[in-house]
């Protein structure tokens, strides 16, 4: 049976689903779903480009942000382990060139402990493979997150992938898109909204939507860094993603919703192009930064700073490694130039994706992630 069938038939015998149920099944589906039948779902041969898939120098970067931290947690250098956590963490490819950089700083590389969060079991797989070279650093692969973390939390183009709600404002007020079944087809329907705390947290928005517009809410990502937030001791969170301010998301300027849907290369907004096929594309909506900043402050942690990727990667030293990349006339340093050019591309990665920066029990620490200025286009 395909997912579109399975789906057919619980709409059949259940109702109609909302559509964070649809995309919950369409993407993490134990056998059937996008990301569960494959170890790696990005780069040339797959759906779509990461900032993983430029080269290593994304986790090169990373790695200096990730190594003031640890200075900051641990001044003296003496503690036993600094946590090292990556939520969706894929094949490992991310975190392996962390730790190759890592590996240049022995006293920084010999306290990371290594927890890899993924919920595809053939990724999992995968990460031995991929991290073979560091076998002595991966501390637990598994779906969840620590219990406990000395350290940091950091992820990549995480949130955005999470289920989401989706509505729609009409004359007769707010309502939700369920996916039902037409025939042996799905389709969308509007319902009331009946999803608990959905309207409320419009509400609390204080944004208010236009006739005739759509949007999506994550809830999943505020129950995501409620949870982050319960189980650091004493660390930072750093969060990678596609977002913008609520008053973007849900205002006049988005009143079309970013929900987009990926399949080799070729991206489209449009339900007709990928509803009824669901497990055979990649679906994303940009993350409300208003909304998980706010969560994170409420659950204990400070945001320390909310930037475009293009001064985030400035600051941790991109244009040095482009800078030292020029003198070269190799190939090496073609490559290296071209990458470090695509991270920080505004209208690309740079100004697309953004970051968010968050630290507990550290007070306020001037991050060199940050000294480009916390800025959002």
């Amino acid at each position: 049976m395909s997912l579109r069938e399975l789906i057919v038939e619980r709409t059949r015998t259940r109702g109609s689903l909302t559509f964070a149920e649809y995309m919950e099944l369409a993407l993490y589906h134990p056998e059937l779903g996008y990301y569960t039948g494959a170890a790696q779902q990005s780069g040339r041969a797959g759906d779509f480009f990461t900032s993983v898939d430029v080269g290593p120098w994304f986790g090169r970067l990373l790695a200096v942000q990730v190594a003031e931290m640890w200075a900051v947690v641990d001044p003296a250098g003496s503690a036993a382990q600094f946590d090292l956590v990556e939520a969706g963490a894929g094949n490992g490819r991310l975190a392996r060139d962390v730790l190759d950089a890592a590996l240049e700083t022995p006293a920084f590389y010999g306290a990371l402990r290594l927890h890899l969060v993924e919920r595809s079991a053939e990724a999992r797989r995968a990460q031995a493979t991929v991290l073979a070279a560091h076998g002595p650093r991966v501390a637990s692969r598994g779906p969840d997150l620590p219990e406990t973390i000395r350290g940091v939390i950091y992820a990549n183009e995480l949130l955005d992938a999470f289920p989401v709600h989706r509505v729609a404002m009409t004359r007769d007020g707010l309502r939700e898109i369920h996916v039902d079944a037409n025939g042996g087809h799905l389709v969308e329907r509007l319902e009331p909204v009946r999803t608990a705390c959905l309207a409320e947290h419009l509400d609390d928005l204080d944004v208010p939507m236009p006739v005739g517009s759509r949007a999506e809410v994550n809830l999943l990502a505020l129950d995501w860094i409620h949870s982050a937030a319960q189980r650091v001791e004493r660390g930072f969170v750093i969060l990678i993603d596609y977002g913008d301010r609520a008053p973007r998301l849900y205002g006049a300027a988005g009143r079309h919703g970013t929900l987009t849907a990926y399949r080799q290369h070729t991206d489209t907004t449009e339900p007709a192009d990928w509803l009824d096929a669901p497990g055979d594309w990649d679906l994303t909506s940009h993350v409300d930064l208003t909304s998980v900043i706010a969560c994170a402050e409420r659950h204990g942690l400070r945001c320390l700073g909310a930037l475009d990727q293009t001064y985030f990667l400035l600051g941790l030293g991109a244009a040095e490694i482009a800078g030292g990349a020029a003198t070269r006339n190799d190939r090496a340093g073609l490559t290296a130039r071209l990458a470090v050019k695509t991270l920080l591309q505004p209208g690309g990665l740079g100004s697309t994706l953004k970051v968010l920066l968050f630290g507990k029990g550290v007070g306020t620490p001037a991050l060199r992630g940050c000294s480009q200025g916390t800025r959002l286009t």
